[in-house]
């Protein structure tokens, strides 16, 4: 059965043919046999054509993938809702019903174009660094000024509103 990335059956790729011959190719150094030297070249260019089969292939796979993306840039001070996953909650305040995304908060500093560090209060005593696919943008509603609500944060250990 072929390879849709390849076009070709594994075996067929290992061992140059169909499996009724099998043949252990390898490169010697001295080789004076004039057959050999032939059949390991025509197994190297077979060789780099599976492999740039296979990078193109890959290379497609990638571009169907980064259609599917939206890349989230941040920049220090913008607000930001955070997603507090089980692990970051302390134990026994995680509830199925309970918030998801906590917030607004502002963005303190950034790591990279993938981890932000984000000014959270500290009950929620946990680490301050997000991953990108954590982090939310706020967007305020009917152009308001914003003020931060410390107060926000009291419904925390029960479980949210």
């Amino acid at each position: 059965m072929s390879n849709r990335s390849t076009g070709m059956c594994p075996f067929s790729i290992v061992y140059t043919k169909m499996p009724n011959t099998i043949l252990d190719i390898a490169v010697i150094p001295k080789c004076k046999s004039k057959a050999a030297s032939v059949l390991v070249d025509q197994y190297t260019e077979f060789l780099s054509n599976v492999r740039m089969k296979l990078q193109a292939s890959n290379a497609k796979y990638k571009l169907d993938a980064d259609s599917h993306r939206r890349e989230k840039l941040f920049n220090p001070g913008d607000l930001v809702f955070v997603r507090l996953r089980k692990e970051r909650l302390p134990a026994g305040g995680y509830s199925k019903l309970g918030k998801r995304k906590w917030g607004p908060f502002p963005i303190s500093k950034k790591i990279n174009d993938n981890a932000y560090v984000v000014d959270l209060l500290e009950e929620f005593n946990t680490s301050h660094t997000f991953n990108v696919a954590d982090i939310y943008a706020y967007i305020p509603p009917d152009d308001s000024n914003t003020h931060l609500d410390p107060a926000s944060t009291d419904n925390f250990l029960s479980g949210g509103e």
